[in-house]
């Protein structure tokens, strides 16, 4: 017994073991994460000799967890309860980039694909494993919204400001430029501005926070964020973007411009709304065991005209924080913007597919209807590149949302060396304020082959360097 299991048992295993699809399958596969001493062939059989036997497995210091639950009656239907079935049939959705895509990610949106209340799907390149719909997924459904189909950071979105100053602008001033950012950023979850700091914004007049007294509640913490930028991969960037050719619908000539991107999204505000009402779904839509983090609000309901409502504002919010920041730092530098660009994602919008009204779940992608402006960054040393939507129906009008992850954040904190993470920063001239392991680049995959897989949905406005770069130093996530 000295053999440690060095393949994971998954769901399915259990399954044809008879194990049932619901919170039981949940807590067996937990103990299966820990390093038991058996082998997978020995583990499974105490798994079948506990379905059996439970109340043999009661002391037993690996499986009493599970013992507990079966004689607790867990496994057992709660009296009373229906289960919504998921369709049998697994309705067909495009996949981009589908030989980069990992097989939870595309699990998961087969699970999406089956639920009653979906219209069509689509996988961006950049997707991977999240809660309920993958990261890169894109979800129409009618009638109906998924709060995990959105995502915990409601709105989270990309902004860009050209600036009227020449990539020299950035070397000549490079510890100015720090200063700005350092001066007017604000980073880590839970943290906020206070007293004569906190921003001003008409987003905090917004008549939506009188929606309920749980959003009426959750008004001071939103006016304390107001303007900052929250953990994880969010960002306070500076960099140069070059423009091949004149761009005549945005109106800036062919050039290399000083530039600034941020990445951020609701922060607490929006973390909050989305815990409560995937809750409340949860306990309304009964869904199977493997698709419950997919829980639904039917728009005609009473909770689900709330949470549209609360998802609309903390986009506003979200949007009102980056406004905020842009303002700030183009006052510092005394610089006129020639363009500014934002785009959201982790978000729901009601729209025509197929000639009829959809609720379209971006969860990690961007919108690209034809015309439509983006911006698809790639990592700390990769570019990101301004896009225009060609509107593709294919992929329900979306692309990636970035180059996505390659490497679990776990993974990253474990494998990777922070002086190679260091030299490869130097190596690239970046420089970056705060930032873990877990946001290396070698995490994230690789952005030329993401664009490569999507030259259907968008097209290439101008590519953007990062060369200075805030995040949060706290090792916190997004919020």
């Amino acid at each position: 017994m000295n053999n440690i299991n060095n393949k994971p048992i998954n769901g399915n295993d259990l399954i044809a073991l008879g194990y049932p699809e619901n919170e039981i399958l949940g807590i067996a596969l937990k103990i299966n994460k820990k390093r038991t001493g058996y082998t997978k062939a020995e583990m499974l059989e105490k798994y079948a000799q506990l379905l059996t036997s439970p109340q043999d497995f009661i002391e037993d210091k690996v499986f009493k967890i599970l013992a507990e639950a079966f004689v607790k009656g867990v496994h057992l239907p709660k009296e009373g309860e229906t289960i919504i079935p998921l369709n049998e049939e697994i309705k067909a959705f495009n996949i981009y980039g589908a030989e980069k895509i990992e097989d939870g990610a595309l699990e998961q949106m087969k699970v999406a694909m089956q639920l009653p209340v979906t219209v069509a799907g689509a996988l961006m390149p950049d997707a991977h494993q999240g809660y309920g719909l993958p990261i890169g997924g894109v979800l129409a459904t009618k009638n109906a919204i998924i709060p995990y189909g959105v995502g915990v950071d409601i709105g989270c979105r990309m902004a860009l400001s050209v600036y009227d100053l020449p990539s020299t602008h950035y070397f000549e001033n490079h510890d100015l430029l720090k200063n700005i950012l350092m001066k007017n950023t604000k980073f880590g979850a839970g943290h906020g501005f206070h007293g004569k700091y906190k921003a001003e914004h008409q987003v905090l007049d917004d008549s939506k926070f009188e929606t309920n007294s749980f959003i009426q509640n959750l008004k001071d913490k939103a006016w304390s964020q107001l303007g900052s930028s929250g953990g994880g991969n969010h960002f306070v960037e500076f960099g140069l973007i070059d423009f091949k050719e004149n761009d005549d619908k945005l109106n800036i000539k062919k050039g290399t411009y000083l530039a600034l991107l941020t990445h951020s999204g609701s922060r607490g505000f929006g973390a909050t709304i989305a815990g409560h009402y995937t809750q409340i779904a949860k306990d309304i839509c009964k869904l199977p065991y493997k698709a419950k983090n997919l829980a639904y609000l039917d728009l005609n309901s009473e909770a689900g005209q709330e949470y549209w409502l609360a998802m609309n504002l903390a986009g506003e919010y979200a949007s009102a924080c980056h406004e905020i920041i842009h303002q700030k730092i183009a006052k510092e530098l005394g610089a006129e913007i020639l363009a500014k660009i934002e785009n959201h994602h982790n978000f729901a919008w009601k729209e025509i597919y197929n000639n009829e009204e959809v609720i379209v779940h971006r969860k990690g992608a961007t919108p690209a209807s034809k015309d439509v402006m983006g911006i698809i960054p790639g990592s700390m040393t990769a570019p990101g590149f301004l896009v225009r939507g060609k509107g593709d129906e294919n992929a329900i009008n979306s692309a990636s949302h970035g180059a996505g992850r390659q490497m679990s954040r776990t993974q990253a904190i474990k494998s990777l060396s922070q002086n190679k993470i260091n030299d490869y920063l130097n190596d690239f001239g970046i420089t970056l304020i705060g930032g873990g392991k877990d946001e290396a680049p070698m995490a994230y995959k690789n952005i030329h082959e993401v664009m490569n897989a999507q030259q259907d949905l968008v097209d290439v406005v101008a590519t953007f360097t990062p060369k200075m770069v805030r995040m949060a130093d706290d090792g916190s996530k997004e919020d």
